[in-house]
């Protein structure tokens, strides 16, 4: 899966450490389009809908009662405007009650 099928969650686990659910995105695009933000987006919304209409329970009945945490790995590193578009997000989906992270993709 990948950013551009905005409408799949790519991919869903447990974090054995925390006990949290992470819903991760993968980002393989260059930053500074507005295409790529508007996938991003829809994306997001994606994943927001998956949690809050409660279709994570029946993919992950494991999932009642932990945190949840958003979760992109981007490919290339964040422009300037996506990295504000990234923290506006963060604010967002933490309002909503759920976690969000970025990170860069470490091939090593």
């Amino acid at each position: 899966m990948s950013i551009d099928q905005t409408r799949v969650v790519d991919a869903i686990g447990v974090d054995s450490s925390s006990g949290d659910v992470i819903l991760t995105i993968t980002d393989h695009l260059e930053w500074g389009s507005d295409d790529h933000l508007l996938m991003l987006q829809e994306k997001l919304n994606t994943y927001l809908d998956f949690v809050e209409s409660g279709e994570i329970l029946n993919t992950l009945t494991d999932a009642k009662g932990r945190n949840v945490l958003i979760n992109v790995i981007c490919k290339y590193p964040p422009d300037e405007r996506g990295v504000g578009f990234l923290n506006q997000v963060a604010g967002f989906i933490e309002s909503a009650g759920m976690k969000f992270q970025y990170q860069l993709f470490n091939a090593n």
